[in-house]
């Protein structure tokens, strides 16, 4: 029998309730961990890229430990591209051979991992070493599961945000938009511009899924979601229906680049760079980007704004989508004195080195090093990250179950092109919830 990449997750996940409950033989307390240190290989199962501030950083910390600890090494097992990675990751947690480290998010496969007590639990190793007043609540909250479990150390902080290019906001004749109906609107003064109103990289599909968490945070608040991938809500809920309705208003009013489904992450990101396009909706993660050497028809032009408000909002404006990134999980079954010493050095050494090559840390105790030449742009992200406030919008693709989540993908892309209707997008995805929803949180 052949299996589709979200069935086979499906069945993996049974087997991990198959497997035993809590019942794990690893040693999911750190504090009862202790003893003689004795240096070996260890590995770490990474969904990053490999040349990415994170990699480097944790290579440079690892090399460091090493020469303290002669026969210690931190073997990098890197899988950037995100399908294959999963597929890795689950098939090696069914056999229970997952490494030291192992990247996830705080997904329901994930959370199948921690209930089978494959996790070192992190709350209680940042607290016994003191380190847990360091970080920003939101980076903590961003790795927690619903229960508020935190089994994930961040390595990241980063918001997410529309940037646009303020000379051709100026030529449309268009202000920054207040609402997300604004945003429709203000489509079709830039097409008349002659210029692609939003990049998007639609090849890999979760750039436009955070479109449709947007309406629903606004309206309803983070819980919607949570309730949602439970089968407790139906997408069919006012807040689903609009924003089924906004995705399809922005993809009739020609928003999108033509062809969008087939246009990739590099690709969307050149289109904003270069001028070709006015809105980019990504993370600070691309900030070294904007400040870089860029062409004249960008370069001096970016700027940002924040998610958008709606009528009746009960999310402020200051709380949109915030990430700490992919998590990373310590493995019980593999955690002893040498992991638990190698984790408080890397724990200790990380932020100040990531900060200093200008990258925005997970705790609060560093500063981030700012570009040599100075920018306002860099300054206003700053400030900006000084004053959120305690909710965020999460990322659906990290909560609903992967069925579900693999088939809202696909008929979202169906939906902003005109080849769905709002009501045959909403119908279809709330069938497929509510047939694979109840099978995944039972």
């Amino acid at each position: 029998m052949k299996y589709t990449r979200w069935g086979l997750a499906l069945l993996l996940a049974l087997a991990l309730t198959a497997c035993g409950g809590a019942s794990g033989t690893g040693n999911t307390d750190p504090t009862k961990v202790s003893g003689d240190i004795e240096p070996r290989a260890i590995s770490w199962l990474l969904s990053r890229p490999a040349d990415g501030a994170v990699i480097t950083t944790v290579q440079d910390i690892a090399a460091d430990y090493g020469k303290e600890h002669p026969g210690f090494s931190l073997e990098l097992i890197t899988t950037p591209d995100r399908p294959s990675y999963l597929q890795k990751l689950e098939t090696l947690a069914t056999a229970k051979k997952l490494p030291e480290f192992f990247d996830t998010d705080a997904t329901p496969f994930a959370d199948k991992l921690r209930a089978r007590g494959d996790m070192v639990d992190v709350e209680k190793l940042l607290d016994e070493l003191g380190m847990l007043d360091d970080y920003r609540p939101l980076a903590l909250d961003y790795q927690r599961f619903d229960d508020g479990g935190l089994f994930l150390m961040p390595f990241e902080f980063e918001l997410e945000a529309f940037w646009f290019n303020t000379k051709l906001f100026d030529k449309a004749g268009i202000d920054v938009p207040e609402t997300l109906d604004d945003l429709v609107d203000t489509c079709g003064p830039l097409r008349d511009a002659g210029v692609v109103p939003i990049a998007l990289d639609g090849q890999d599909q979760w750039p436009l899924e955070r479109y449709m968490s947007y309406y629903p945070f606004r309206t309803a608040g983070p819980d919607y979601v949570k309730e949602l991938k439970k089968g407790e809500a139906s997408i069919t809920d006012e807040p689903g229906r609009q924003a089924a309705g906004w995705i399809h208003d922005l993809g009739q009013a020609g928003c999108f680049p033509d062809g969008f489904s087939s246009t990739g992450y590099t690709d969307a990101r050149d289109l904003f760079t270069t001028g070709k396009a006015a809105i980019y909706q990504i993370g600070t993660w691309e900030l070294p980007t904007f400040l870089g050497d860029l062409p004249p028809a960008t370069a001096g032009a970016i700027d940002y704004f924040t998610l958008p408000t709606t009528d009746g909002a009960v999310t402020d404006p200051n709380e949109f989508t915030v990430v700490s990134g992919i998590g990373t999980a310590i493995n019980s079954r593999t955690f002893d004195p040498l992991v638990k010493d190698f984790v408080t050095y890397l724990l200790e050494e990380y932020p100040k080195r990531y900060a200093a090559q200008g990258r925005f840390s997970s705790t609060t105790n560093v500063e981030t090093a700012a570009p040599e030449s100075g920018s306002e742009l860099f300054d206003k992200v700053v400030a900006q990250m000084d004053d959120l406030g305690d909710q965020t919008a999460m990322p659906w693709d990290t909560q609903l179950d992967p069925t579900s989540n693999s088939r809202l993908q696909q008929e979202l892309t169906l939906l902003a092109q005109g080849e769905t209707t709002p009501d045959e997008f909403l119908a279809t995805v709330d069938e497929t919830i509510s047939e694979n929803a109840p099978k995944y949180f039972e």
